[in-house]
C-alpha cells in the first residue's frame, strides 16, 4: 500500500509539474520602453517671443509595445529602437511650431503610433524656464494615446 501511496503521489506531482508549465506557457509579457530627459531646442509657445527666440523642452515619452520577441531573441530588430525613436520626436518638435504644448505632444503621440507597431504611447513636454512672471520649477502637459485597432 505504501508504494501506490507514493505512485499515486508521484502521478499528482506529476499533473501539478504539468500545470505549473502550462501556466507559464500563458503568461502574457508586455514591453515599455520609456525615454527621459530628451533635451531639445524649440520654437513652442503662446507669445511670438517664445516662437522667435526659441527655448529649451525636456520630453519624456512611454512607449507601450506590447509582447515583443525581443526578449528572447535580443534584437534591436524585434523592439522599438529607442536612438531612432529619439531622432523622429527631436525631427517633429523641431520641424514646425505650436502655440501649446498640447498641440505638440499630440502631433508626436500621432507619429510615433503611425511610424511605429505600438499599443500606445504617452509623450511628456516640459519647459523648464517657462516665460511667466512667478518662480516655477517647469510647467509641463502629458498626452496619452492608445492605437487604433
Amino acid at each position: 500500500m505504501d508504494g501506490e501511496e507514493k505512485g499515486d503521489d508521484s502521478e499528482e506531482l506529476d499533473g501539478e509539474g504539468q500545470d505549473a508549465d502550462e501556466d507559464r506557457d500563458e503568461i502574457v509579457e508586455s514591453v515599455t520602453v520609456e525615454i527621459t530627459g530628451l533635451s531639445l531646442y524649440t520654437h513652442h509657445g503662446v507669445s511670438q517671443a517664445e516662437r522667435e527666440v526659441g527655448q529649451r523642452l525636456v520630453l519624456d515619452l512611454r512607449l507601450d509595445v506590447g509582447e515583443t520577441d525581443a526578449t528572447v531573441t535580443d534584437s534591436i530588430e524585434d523592439t522599438v529602437d529607442y536612438a531612432e525613436v529619439c531622432q523622429l520626436v527631436a525631427l517633429v518638435a523641431q520641424q514646425r511650431s505650436h502655440k501649446t504644448l498640447e498641440r505638440l505632444c499630440s502631433t508626436i503621440a500621432n507619429r510615433l503610433l503611425a511610424d511605429y507597431a505600438l499599443e500606445g504611447v504617452w509623450v511628456k513636454a516640459s519647459k523648464p524656464e517657462p516665460p511667466i512672471a512667478l518662480t516655477v520649477d517647469e510647467v509641463s502637459v502629458e498626452v496619452w494615446r492608445e492605437a487604433e485597432n
